[in-house]
């Protein structure tokens, strides 16, 4: 029996939703027997590696070279910006912050980068848009206040601020892709395959020590489901629908999922002020998405 289209894209949504929602375990318990380098570089040598088998099983080989010709200096911007930066920032924050508070902060860059596209492209930001980020950063405070009995005062404001530059280089990398003119799969191999050598070279030159295989394994998790699998289905996914609303709508479903393992794996007490904060953040996100939505269909094609 052949799936259809919706049911196809339905069935990689959930894939990568599944995915999505364990990434935030499996950097805590990754980070607990390897360093923010460690993690990043077996990370990124894993996708490159399933980057590579799809590639080539896929039949695009022949297309990594000219587009590399014609493309490298994209391809060295977005490389630097994702893989290597973006994740050495978000892998620092979740190595200061509970599991509970990075995610959810993570999840408000969808309202960065509607900002950020705005002024790239020299669009007028909507007052819609101002509310949405208003709405996603009240909730994100309540996310820091951690319950509220002890104020701001305990809180890691250096792994505050990581997060949420990781949110601005997450957008950053999805406004330079809406002129990357590579086929997306090629793109993200070509980026990949020129940050994984200067990872390994600042592995070199730090010089840090073996990784115990606790460590090797969730990063090599983390580079197959995170990193390549997850952007991989969710592609299938988009291209799949007729409907791309009731496909991105399950992306919230992923937080709330992550809490559950947060909690189940990683035995940290879930507080009522990440639930409350993540609630609003979802909220703020659904009205920009929907708000846009709207917009669109009032000005027509």
């Amino acid at each position: 029996m052949t799936l259809s289209h919706q049911h196809r894209a339905y069935l990689f949504a959930v894939l990568t939703v599944l995915m999505w929602s364990t990434v935030a375990t499996a950097f805590k318990y990754t980070l607990a027997y390897a360093s923010v380098l460690q993690m990043l570089t077996i990370a990124c040598c894993s996708a490159s590696l399933m980057l590579l088998l799809v590639v080539v099983m896929s039949g695009r080989i022949t297309l990594v070279l000219p587009s590399l010709q014609q493309h490298w200096k994209l391809s060295l911007i977005a490389g630097l910006m994702n893989p290597c930066f973006y994740y050495l920032v978000l892998f620092e924050a979740y190595d200061r912050l509970p599991a509970q508070l990075a995610q959810p902060i993570n999840m408000t860059w969808a309202i960065v980068l509607a900002v950020m596209a705005a002024v790239v492209l020299k669009q007028r930001i909507r007052r819609h848009d101002y509310l949405a980020a208003g709405i996603c950063y009240l909730g994100v405070l309540l996310i820091i206040s951690q319950g509220g009995r002890q104020g701001f005062s305990h809180v890691d404001w250096t792994g505050i601020g990581l997060a949420l530059l990781s949110t601005l280089i997450w957008a950053g990398y999805w406004v330079l892709n809406i002129r990357d003119e590579r086929d997306p799969v090629i793109g993200m191999f070509l980026n990949f395959l020129i940050a994984t050598p200067l990872v390994l070279a600042l592995w070199a030159f730090i010089s840090v020590g073996p990784v115990p295989l606790p460590g090797i394994l969730g990063g090599i998790y983390i580079g197959i489901f995170e990193m390549s699998l997850a952007f991989l289905c969710w592609s299938i996914a988009l291209k799949s629908t007729d409907n791309a609303t009731t496909v991105t709508n399950l992306v919230f479903l992923a937080p709330f999922l992550s809490l559950q393992l947060i909690q189940l794996v990683l035995g940290e007490t879930i507080v009522w002020t990440t639930y409350g904060g993540l609630i609003v953040i979802v909220a703020g996100l659904v009205y920009q998405q929907r708000t846009a939505a709207g917009l669109q269909t009032r000005q027509g094609p």
